[in-house]
């Protein structure tokens, strides 16, 4: 026998049989890594090679484009997996690299700082320790701050307005007065506009699926059937066919050397690239 497969020999003390034990499993989980890694690398190339065959056999196949769907979603699950298995404080100030082609390494890519627009509502809380020393008691004077940002979610909620037409009558002549009822994208539809769009940009751009929408309604207290989401949909896009006939003569009018090809998904109107652009 040689001395490879010869057995370890094991300490009698439980204390060095535990420390042995914590090194194999921290060696394990280094090599679980590693593998994830290299997972990781692996489908990184065939999503690059998928969308390089893309580009060379156009934007018809359908085949390629599943494909690429189907890799995204497997590399953003090993992503995930990279990083539930990182310790230490999340840097979010890291350059971007997104295209970069990620390292087999036990260490996560750098990651890009989230880019707000300067219009986003900021909220200032100031943590303040007070008016004395915690020591010694004696009177404490600002000499500076140190500030952070932490990005929070406002959780999206459904708002009921109750439209009330006062009803009013002359005391001269007794003729009633009201105001008229405000306009409705959908005659008799007590959806507004706010949530239609959020509605037809959560289907035709977010391709989320109508029952998955009653779902997350759903978890806000709201019970809006299926077939009523179905409706609005429908009711929506007859709303907004006049838009998209003017964006499509738009396009048509246009002075592009190459001949723009419509293609109608809900109200969305998409065109080919032109001739003569660089491809990216």
């Amino acid at each position: 026998m040689c001395m490879s497969d010869a057995p370890t020999v094991l300490p009698d003390d439980p204390a060095a049989l535990k420390a042995m034990i914590v090194a194999l499993q921290a060696e394990n989980a280094r090599m679980s890594a590693t593998l994830r890694a290299h997972d990781l690398l692996v489908q990184s190339l065939r999503m690059r090679i998928a969308r390089l065959q893309k580009q060379k056999f156009g934007a018809s196949s359908e085949k390629i484009e599943r494909e690429i769907e189907q890799l995204e979603l497997a590399l953003e699950g090993l992503q995930v997996a990279l990083a539930e298995a990182e310790e230490g404080p999340v840097d979010d100030d890291g350059e971007d690299a997104e295209s970069s082609t990620p390292a087999v390494s036990d260490r996560a890519r750098p990651r890009r700082r989230p880019r707000m627009s300067n219009d986003t509502p900021r909220e200032r809380r100031e943590l303040d320790p007070g008016e004395t020393c915690p020591d010694c008691g004696g009177r404490l004077r600002v000499v500076g701050e140190d500030v952070s940002e932490l990005l929070e979610m406002i959780t999206a909620r459904l708002k009921v307005i109750e439209i009330a037409r006062v009803k009013k009558s002359c005391r001269r002549c007794e003729r009633m007065v009201q105001s008229p009822a405000p306009s409705r994208p959908i005659p008799g539809s007590m959806a507004g506009p706010g949530l239609l769009a959020h509605v037809l940009v959560s289907k035709f751009d977010d391709h989320l699926p109508l029952y998955r929408q009653a779902e997350i309604f759903a978890r806000m207290d709201a019970d809006i059937p299926n077939t009523t989401l179905v409706g609005w949909c429908g009711r929506a896009m007859k709303v907004l066919q006049p838009v998209a006939e003017k964006i499509e003569a738009e396009i048509m009018a246009s002075d592009l050397r190459a001949k723009p090809t419509i293609r109608r998904s809900g109200f969305s109107i998409a065109r080919t690239r032109p001739e003569g652009w660089a491809r990216a």
